[in-house]
């Protein structure tokens, strides 16, 4: 097959139509949603002017995690320019946890006693006591977010009622919003917020000055990478622009921390290098230490001191790195083989890296979600098809609070209730498993391909279909019956492996994988062989593989 009728056949396999192609392979900011069309968003800009107009302070209330920490400053930086009195707030993970808390909201009100208005960005749906405590002392509160509501429980044990916080306005796509805009992620709620913001503010006469939509952009660009939002739709807009121009737009602070961990220039941005390289530097802070160094980088507009922030995100990254490996072999000590689901508890172990931890674990366990819980804290991940929040929900009698996504969340565990909380999570997943039997499948590639089809022609038209991410995978490429050779460990300590194919010139990387190495030196013949397709500019231009699988 040519290049152009192998990807023809991923496009069609992935349901874009005819009709959809160009704006899927040419996403542009002239096809981005008016901030009028989430619904809330023109009453949220209406509470925000008026304090602003007042002389009120505004707090901007966020999360310690990239996408929190971004939301945080797109408002801050919106704010600021209509010269607004506007504080940043963001909770410790380590003693506050997630959200609006108690003990949160209290700090709060001792840093920020003139507080007239609280705008939440990438939480506060399911702060119901809380916001009605700040209201309670005479403090406005406009909500923004995305995580899904909480419910009242039912007798039947089907989904309640959903119970919204009482607050002056409420931006939320997974409440209310068109199709288009449901899968927002908290950055990008504030980023058509901001729009709004600075656009009614000039029509009501409040601000004069330049447009200062870019660098909100590309903050919204990297938190929906990173937040694992699907990168379709105006999401696959956000990123797309965010990339082609990051360097033009993207704040100092970002600029820096790229550079830094990039270790050098890159001749062309790609998701992997927000979802892998930056992303994970702004949550590592918010992990281990605190958000606000995160959130003061990315506010940052002097080289020098960016610099130095960079210097230190970074080398958060490195302290949640070497803190996750520990975690990791501790927690995979403790998987109960064939169970519905893990709950793993870690006593000494971090709680900001516990949902990393969680992660790792799934990849391996191929049988329901995992739970992991350091200090009373815990966070779960889970497979596809499974609604997490829905399982937390039948676990509420023993959880504190929780909150998150169908695949991902966060809940913290009453005191001496861990295996009843183990026991009541299991039997929901059994009964999930009896009701919606899991569908088991070996790994199916995008398109199955002849070595010759390996080109740079190839590689150059899959690129077209960046930006990748949830929604919009790297496509997965398979040869069949090949012979493998040239296989050695790639890595200090021999964790990676490289290997050629035969039949080819082409030579992988297959990451985390360097175990490998013997079995298929022993048993290189007639294997498959899953990937996907990488450009390597060192020495000639060429094509590399990434291996994903070896059957």
């Amino acid at each position: 097959m040519s290049a152009g009728e192998i990807v023809a056949k991923i496009l069609r396999a992935r349901g874009i139509s005819e009709a959809e192609l160009g704006d899927f392979l040419n996403p542009s900011l002239d096809q981005l949603a008016r901030p009028e069309d989430l619904p809330g968003v023109e009453a949220a800009a209406d509470a925000v002017l008026a304090a602003v107009a007042a002389g009120r302070k505004v707090v901007v209330f966020g999360d310690y995690d990239c996408d929190g920490v971004c939301a945080t400053a797109i408002l801050v930086k919106a704010l600021g320019a209509l010269g607004a009195n506007v504080e940043p707030f963001l909770p410790s993970r380590l003693t506050e946890g997630y959200g609006m808390s108690d003990a949160s909201v209290a700090r709060l009100l001792a840093e920020q006693p003139d507080v007239g208005l609280v705008v939440t960005v990438d939480n506060g749906i399911n702060s119901i006591d809380q916001i009605a405590a700040l209201r309670s002392r005479g403090v406005e509160v406009v909500v923004t977010d995305h995580h899904l509501p909480g419910r009242l429980a039912s007798d039947d044990g089907s989904p309640g009622e959903i119970v919204l916080p009482e607050a002056a306005a409420l931006v939320n796509p997974k409440v209310e919003a068109p199709a288009r805009l449901a899968d927002l992620c908290g950055a990008g709620v504030a980023f058509l917020l901001a729009n709004r913001l600075i656009a009614e503010a000039a029509r009501r006469g409040m601000y004069s000055g330049e447009k200062i939509g870019g660098p909100l952009l590309v903050l919204a660009g990297i938190a929906t990478v990173t937040d694992l939002m699907p990168i379709l739709g105006q999401n696959r807009i956000l990123v797309a622009e965010a990339l082609k121009r990051f360097a033009a737009w993207a704040p100092m602070g970002v600029r820096e921390l790229y550079a830094r961990a990039a270790r050098a220039g890159s001749e062309r941005l790609t998701s992997r290098d927000f979802g892998f390289l930056i992303g994970p530097r702004i949550n590592a802070s918010g992990r281990i230490a605190s958000g606000d160094e995160a959130l003061e980088l990315v506010l940052s507009d002097d080289r020098e001191i960016s610099r130095e922030l960079a210097r230190i995100v970074d080398m958060r990254n490195v302290e949640r790195r070497s803190i996750e490996q520990k975690m990791s072999e501790e927690a995979a000590a403790k998987v109960v083989q064939g169970a519905s689901a893990q709950v793993i508890d870690l006593p000494d172990g971090h709680p900001g890296v516990a949902g990393i931890v969680a992660s790792r674990l799934l990849e391996c366990v191929g049988r329901g979600p995992v739970c992991v819980i350091a200090g009373g804290h815990g966070s779960g991940r889970a497979p596809g098809g499974f609604n997490l929040r829905d399982a937390f929900d039948a676990c509420a009698s023993v959880l504190e609070r929780y909150g998150g996504h169908a695949a991902a969340g966060g809940f913290s565990v009453k005191p001496g209730k861990t295996d009843e909380f183990r026991r009541l999570l299991c039997e929901y997943c059994e009964r999930e498993e009896r009701l919606h039997p899991p569908v088991t499948a070996g790994i199916e590639p995008d398109v199955w391909i002849e070595p010759d089809d390996v080109t740079l022609e190839l590689a150059d038209e899959v690129a077209l279909l960046e930006p990748f991410g949830e929604g919009n995978p790297e496509p997965v490429f398979a040869l069949r019956g090949v012979t493998i050779a040239d296989v050695r460990p790639l890595g200090s300590e021999g964790r990676h492996l490289t290997l050629s194919l035969r039949e080819s010139r082409l030579r992988g990387v297959f990451w985390n994988h360097g175990d490998m190495v013997e079995e298929l030196r022993a048993h290189p013949s007639h294997r498959n062989v899953f990937f996907t397709l990488c450009i390597s500019d060192y020495g000639e231009r060429h094509v590399e593989l990434k291996l994903v699988a070896v059957e």
